[in-house]
């Protein structure tokens, strides 16, 4: 028999090359520093360039940025947005220093690019983050990494506090009215001008607020071109820099990790720096303004004239939020007059107690409290300390004399708003615009006999389990009318079926029906206009259900197994043998 042996195709494979990236740092923007990011971004190029079986897929370089963080790094932020993507397959970086200094953040980088199968290579310490040991070694040199960097930190403080003490002040910073040449503050005429007068605007009673209107009245704007606001004219008001003499460490950083920036209230030593310069304002006239900004600041709103305040003011408190109740006015349903949390002012404030005050119902409880028959703010102001709101419309009175009294404040304003003066208003407006939010042609035709209100539209859900939201007419009068909800898409088929034509049309039903009677929940009378009725039975629209899909049958099954455990079944069966023996053989027959 003759042998035979199989020759296999031989197919030579073709290694695939690796995708390879580096990454380069520098922490701080000079002519050496900008060489040297140059001469690593050269390098790494050339090396991945070289290397026959890598494929370049770049190098990312972060200028001038600390390695402290990563939010403000956007080439690295690039680089593994790119990872992700499946661009890079190994990263080259000279040391741990340049990947970064933060323990957490290098750790968890590395970690969630190796779980991509991302290899990480350190040159300086020749550390691979795939290796057995790589992680071990990476967090005790990144922690040395980041004491380094917390000690250089120290290190600079430490010399910014040495200048301190001799009064050179950290850098040139940035103050309007002032302008740096060489190392000394020169008045800016025109800025020093503005300065002046912001003092002397709150000298003469008037508030912040009322000069930012001023200025933006008159155009007036800051050096940048921006406008006038109150935070920047109290940093001018509270700046000592204006009286000749310089503050130095007002603000500090604190930490090197996070680099948050801190007002320094007495946790670190400052220097009053008396003298350095030409001053705008006399330290007297700054002094008087400190005082008067601390007295202003404990009167609160009180002292701002700008802001309409009554004997209420700042007077209700509410506990939740540690906030002060605000006075509103509102004019557009009819002029209503109330109190409410401060937090519900603030964008996406949210106050748990809720609920407001109505301000006429307020001063009659007030007046209740004080045993008087009217409101008095005179009595109001010498007897009571503070009103607090532990709940919805409920208001707990704290006396001067040490008293706590509770008292019910329910909410009447809108109610009490609607008068028959504006409800003839409300009505003739609606009766001119008939094409209102949430009218239709039918708004004002469909009349309950029973409670003699008109029909209002609404949407709600329909019956069915699919939660189809369709329009309704309810009679207005919620208690005690007889009548249902009538569904608007079929009212419509019924109208059309009685005008004889196909589809519904509203110029057809403006012209030949003059209203429609609802005389329980299944007669309805169609008037015409000129005088013809026909009476119709209303079919209540059956319901709209929905079959069960196979995923509900099945998960609706293995919940009915899981619940009939082994105990129940045993209960069930000796409940069935009980009924077995009390009925006899006819059991299955009774019900």
């Amino acid at each position: 028999m003759p042998k035979i042996t199989k020759v296999e195709q031989s197919v030579p494979s073709i290694k695939q090359k690796k995708k390879v990236a580096a990454y380069a740092r520098i922490s701080m923007e000079s002519e050496r520093m900008n060489h040297s990011l140059s001469a690593q971004v050269s390098y790494y190029s050339s090396l991945i360039q070289k290397n026959p079986d890598w494929e370049y897929a770049g190098v990312f370089a972060d200028n001038g940025i600390s390695g402290t963080g990563i939010a403000k790094r956007t080439e690295f932020q690039r680089m593994i947005e790119a990872a992700d993507n499946g661009e890079i397959e190994i990263i080259l970086t000279k040391s741990i220093q340049r990947f970064a200094r933060n323990t957490v953040d290098l750790l968890e980088t590395v970690r969630h690019l190796k779980d991509i199968g991302v290899e990480v290579r350190f040159e300086k310490e020749n550390i691979n983050s795939m290796s057995g040991d790589g992680e071990l070694l990476l967090s005790i040199l990144a922690s040395f990494a980041q004491e380094e960097s917390r000690s250089i930190s120290e290190n600079c403080k430490w010399g910014i506090r040495k200048r301190f003490e001799q009064g050179i002040p950290n850098g040139h910073f940035r103050i309007y009215g002032y302008r740096w040449e060489g190392e000394q503050l020169v008045i800016v005429p025109e800025e020093a001008a503005i300065v002046k007068r912001i003092f002397q605007n709150f000298l003469d009673g008037k508030s912040r607020l009322e000069t930012e209107r001023e200025f933006a009245a008159e155009g007036i704007t800051t050096r940048d071109g921006c406008r006038w606001v109150d935070s920047n004219i109290k940093v001018v008001l509270t700046n000592v820099t204006y009286t000749g003499n310089m503050l130095l460490q007002k603000e500090y950083i604190e930490s090197p990790i996070t680099h948050k920036r801190k007002k320094n209230r007495g946790e670190l030593t400052q220097y009053l720096v008396e003298n350095s310069h030409e001053p705008i304002i006399d330290k007297a006239v700054f002094d008087y303004v400190q005082e008067e900004m601390a007295r202003r600041r404990e009167l609160g709103p009180l002292a701002n004239k700008s802001i309409n305040t009554s004997c209420f003011t700042g007077k209700i408190k509410c506990p939740s939020c540690h906030i002060s109740y605000m006075h509103n006015l509102r004019q557009d349903k009819g002029f209503q007059e109330f109190w409410c949390c401060g937090s519900r002012k603030k964008k996406g404030g949210h106050c748990n107690i809720g609920g407001t005050i109505n301000h006429k119902k307020l001063k009659k409880v007030c007046a209740d409290v004080m045993g008087l028959d009217d409101f008095d703010e005179a009595a109001f102001l010498a007897s009571v300390d503070f009103i607090n709101v532990p709940k919805k419309y409920v208001l707990e009175f704290h006396m001067k004399d040490g008293r706590i009294i509770a008292k019910d404040c329910p909410n009447t304003g809108h109610r009490d708003c609607w008068t028959a003066e504006y409800r003839a208003i409300t009505s003739a407006k609606r009766k001119q615009n008939p094409t209102c939010r949430k009218s239709s042609v039918m708004t004002g035709k469909i009349k309950c006999v029973h409670c003699g209100c008109n029909f209002r539209n609404q949407i709600s859900k329909s019956s069915g389990t699919d939660g189809t939201k369709h329009h309704h007419w309810r009679c207005a009068e919620h208690n005690g009318c007889n009548t249902i909800g009538l569904r608007d898409d079929h009212l419509r088929k019924m109208i059309a079926d009685v005008l004889e034509i196909r589809e519904f049309d509203e110029n057809i039903f403006n012209e030949q029906i003059d209203h429609i009677d609802v005389l329980s929940a299944s007669e309805i009378v169609i008037c015409f206009k000129g005088g013809r009725k026909i009476n119709r039975t209303w079919i209540r629209p059956k319901r709209e259900g929905k079959p069960w899909t196979d995923e509900q049958r099945a998960k609706f099954k293995k919940s009915i197994q899981k619940s009939y455990t082994p105990e129940k079944r045993k209960q069930m069966s000796e409940h069935m043998k009980q009924i077995r023996k009390e009925r006899g053989k006819a059991w299955r027959k009774e019900e």
